[in-house]
């Protein structure tokens, strides 16, 4: 089940080193042989997946999840007295945004801002929004066909309508936006190249108009790979810039007074403060300068005032800080082990206070849901669990935390299934930890099949998720395991440094002990294990099934980066040196080579079975990874098992509720095929393939 490329070898010279390939032609997506490669592939694909008789009855359960009756709620914010949280609710096919009047109450909901009413196709999405002072204008930044190139629009709360001119290639990566206090204006992202660099600060005056004027601080590390943070103090009175170095890099802070002035260096890359929030008067840093699980610093505001004259309010501990938010009285700080989090509370003078307690192993704030303040007195967490769905909760100052009405409803209950932390041993002694969801009773005699996916990379951390879709592998007799291994943040700086740069290699060794570590203690066994990974992940997925093509049955590798030593030269690809290295440093050069998955490709070789994915209008990781390594391994493998490659229209995120059916039918009809499942549910029986 192959298709056979045409080799053309092209020889690269870096430092002195001949590197051979033989499918670059395959990164031309507009030649009429790419193009006709592509769906011969896509008929292979389709071919596949046709070829399973109780596909249809997978389907059909996957419609009836994910089409059931529910509805989920993110990005919650507040201005004035108006909510606004993004929601979802089938039957429509991507998140719209919606107001309250009441986090009690969903009946005071109203639709704002509805992507499929201003596209029908279900090809647009919200990328992000900040409401305006008082809750009167709202910024929505909203792009199409999954390319991120945000178009940002002010609607008015009150009538929906359009106010000025949109603002085009505002980037999902990156973008933001902060409020004049008055609404007349707001400082705002934009890239200065249409293909994403160049990322600037610039200001609109929505009362007098005029041009956008161009207002970036000097003294920017890497201006062609910056991403600006926007954010301004409840008063309106200070506007802040955090800018990161590229995605995964480090962090500078930038302030300056609304009213005149100039933008001014709080703290530089040496002073390690990735995160800081603005207070009434003060700006409270997450530092991790000699303290790698971090600590809160406060430092009052005053024109020139750098981090240096801050004092430590809350010190480094054995937890570690993820995320903080500071009301009028308390500071909240989010603690994180190894990914299950906690909370704590501190007075304004760091004496501690009482806390909400959370349930064991579950998550109070992600990189997609951070913690919020919520008008002077309250804060808002996104709480969720491997086992129960998210629900915002809110707590004001001094007394305990309320549960809103702001729940993610659930066709399926996986408050039966148990989860377990259990750690593998890497190569060199460290202790990675699993988080194992399974039935209760499931045997420990290697026949469950088991799925393990994992991360490492960008310190980003996976903390416990809820997941409707993974009922379909648990329900099935099915083992699931998220692996938190080095390159996130689950356990500080440290852990992230031990895996990026030169040090990236630690990554698929923690993976690999995993794996290991569930086959050796009976979790599963190689004909029943799957690993899945996606983006980073994706490059994980590629890593390890070259290194150990022994290592499981079958491997799902969503757009993935699989040319280490080309990467950089997409459109993308710059922002990722910082976490991955360059090719122009001969040490980086040599750890990307000895690791780059297409390039680790073994002719003869017997590799598991591999799906991998990709989108056409991915500007994160090129499309061209997947079809390279398609071709390489089709090419390669001596195993007879599938090497397929699927392809969406797509970027790098989630697509349409449409397009996320089809995708998760064939990711698990992939699984189901290659590791064999047990007829549960009595819906439909999958065999092993011999």
């Amino acid at each position: 089940m192959t298709i056979e490329a045409r080799r053309v070898p092209v020889v690269s010279t870096y430092h002195g080193v001949e590197v051979s390939e033989d499918y670059r032609w395959l990164e031309d997506a507009s030649s009429p042989e790419t193009i006709a490669w592509t769906e011969e592939q896509a008929e292979l694909t389709r071919a596949y997946f046709a070829s399973l008789p109780w596909r249809g009855d997978l389907r059909e359960r996957v419609e009836g999840l994910l089409r059931a009756d529910r509805s989920t709620y993110s990005s919650l914010a507040a201005a004035g007295d108006t909510y606004f949280v993004l929601k979802e609710q089938t039957p429509r096919q991507r998140p719209f945004l919606v107001t309250l009047t009441d986090l009690g109450d969903t009946s005071t909901e109203r639709v704002l801002v509805d992507p499929e009413a201003i596209d029908p196709t279900g090809e647009t999405a919200i990328d992000w929004f900040v409401p305006g002072p008082g809750g009167q204008q709202v910024a929505v930044s909203m792009s199409e066909h999954g390319t991120e190139d945000g178009t940002l629009f002010v609607y008015d709360v009150a009538t929906g309508e359009v106010v000025g001119e949109p603002i085009p290639h505002v980037h999902l990566m990156g973008g933001s936006m902060a409020w004049r206090p008055d609404g007349t204006g707001f400082w705002f992202t934009r890239c200065a190249d249409p293909a994403g660099f160049g990322q600037q600060v610039w200001y609109r005056d929505l009362e007098g108009g005029g041009e956008d004027r161009l207002d970036f601080p000097a003294g920017v590390a890497d201006e062609s790979i910056a991403e600006n943070v926007l954010s301004a103090s409840a008063d309106g009175h200070w506007l802040m810039d955090r800018v990161q170095k590229g995605d995964g890099g480090e962090w500078q802070i930038f302030l300056r007074p609304q009213e005149g002035g100039e933008w001014w260096l709080l703290a530089e890359i040496p002073d390690n403060c990735p995160y800081a929030v603005l207070g009434a008067d003060a700006v409270y840093l997450l530092s991790r300068k000699d303290a790698p699980h971090g600590r809160i610093l406060r430092l009052p505001i005053s024109h020139g005032a750098t981090v240096t004259d801050a004092v430590e309010l809350v010190p480094t501990s054995n937890l570690v800080i993820e995320d903080v938010a500071v009301t009028d009285a308390t500071i909240w700080v989010a603690d994180m082990d190894g990914g299950p989090q906690q909370l704590r509370a501190f007075a304004l003078d760091g004496r501690p206070l009482p806390a909400p307690e959370v349930p064991p192993v579950s998550t109070v704030s992600a990189y997609w849901a951070r913690l919020v303040r919520l008008g002077r007195d309250r804060v808002a967490w996104q709480g969720e669990s491997f086992t129960e769905p998210s629900t915002w909760w809110v707590a004001a100052d001094g007394e305990p935390a309320r549960r809103t009405a702001l729940t993610s409803d659930t066709p399926v209950d996986l408050s039966g299934y148990v989860v377990t932390r259990e750690f593998a041993t890497s190569w060199d002694g460290t202790r990675v930890p699993l988080n194992v969801i399974a039935a209760p009773g499931t045997p420990r005699d290697g026949t469950a099949p088991a799925l393990l996916t994992a991360y490492g990379g960008y310190n980003i951390s996976l903390v416990p998720h809820f997941s409707t879709e993974r009922v379909l592998w648990l329900e099935r007799g099915g083992v699931y395991v998220v692996a938190n291994i080095r390159g996130g943040g689950e356990y500080g700086q440290e852990w992230h440094q031990a895996g990026r740069l030169g040090t990236k290699q630690n990554c698929f060794d923690d993976f690999i002990a995993c794996a290991d570590h569930l086959v050796d203690s009976g979790v599963t066994s190689r004909d029943r294990l799957a690993i899945m990974g996606g983006s980073n992940g994706g490059l994980l997925m590629g890593a390890v099934i070259t290194q150990r093509p022994d290592l499981a049955r079958a491997c799902i590798a969503a757009v993935p980066v699989m040319d280490s030593l080309r990467s950089e030269i997409t459109m993308n690809g710059r922002y990722n040196t910082t976490e991955f290295g360059s090719v122009e440093d001969p040490e980086h050069f040599k750890a990307l080579l000895d690791y780059s998955p297409y390039h680790n490709v073994r002719d003869g070789v017997p590799y598991p079975a591999v799906l991998l994915t990709a989108g056409e209008n991915d500007i994160r990781v090129d499309a061209w990874h997947a079809k390279k390594m398609t071709a390489r391994l089709q090419a390669a493998t001596s195993s007879g098992l599938p090497i397929l490659l699927r392809m969406e229209t797509g970027g790098h995120l989630s697509g349409s509720l449409d397009q996320t059916i089809d995708e998760t039918t064939d990711l698990y009809a992939f699984l189901f095929d290659q590791v064999g499942v047990e007829d549960r549910a009595d819906e439909f029986h999958a065999e092993p393939r011999s």
